[in-house]
């Protein structure tokens, strides 16, 4: 990996990842393609780190916010298994007793969290009940409609051959057709456009 670092030209500026490069991975003598990601280590500056996607079709933005996600619940399960000890606390063979304690396990975590978070960031509790949806939205309902609705246009058009006057009156009358909340959401997003 330090080696296609060293042979490959970084990207400059504020940019979220210093190097992308496609290469094949050998495992168990099978060849698989794969993407390495090279990203700044923010404890280190001058250093770097490496995540490698074997999924070559998402973007490097997208493989950061995966990793990113997988991570903190890589976090979370060693804090848990770490700290709380749910192995050693319950020794059952129950299948739904086993469940149940992993959840009251999975809570006392939950609930430590928010008091260390009360007790060392200025932030409030309601606050970060606030926050919490923006950094869970991937998309939105809204969004998403209008990406399906437009891949539909294209394919009519491209299929059927129809004129642009033709096309907005069978989208006008496609939209009529959707039940009122997806109406009034396609409504709000044309005014925020």
């Amino acid at each position: 990996m330090k080696e296609i670092y060293s042979r490959n030209k970084k990207r400059r500026g504020r940019s979220r990842y210093l190097l992308s490069v496609p290469v094949t991975v050998e495992k168990d003598g099978e060849s698989i393609p794969a993407k390495f990601v090279y990203v700044r280590n923010k404890r280190k500056r001058k250093d770097w780190l490496v995540i490698v996607s074997t999924d070559t079709e998402l973007s490097e933005e997208e493989i950061i916010h995966v990793y990113g996600k997988r991570r903190d619940i890589e976090v979370f399960f060693k804090a848990c298994k770490s700290y709380l000890n749910p192995v050693k606390e319950y020794r059952g063979i129950s299948c739904d007793a086993m469940n149940a304690h992993v959840a009251i396990v999975f809570s006392r975590y939950m609930m430590l969290s928010i008091a260390r978070r009360e007790n060392t960031d200025d932030k409030t509790i309601c606050e970060l009940c606030f926050c919490l949806p923006d950094e869970m939205e991937d998309i939105t309902f809204s969004r998403s409609m209008c990406i399906i609705i437009d891949a539909l246009m294209d394919t009519i058009m491209e299929y059927f051959h129809i004129t642009e006057v033709q096309l907005e009156e069978f989208t006008a009358s496609f939209i009529q057709r959707l039940p009122k909340y997806m109406q009034e959401a396609l409504e709000r997003k044309e005014v925020a456009a």
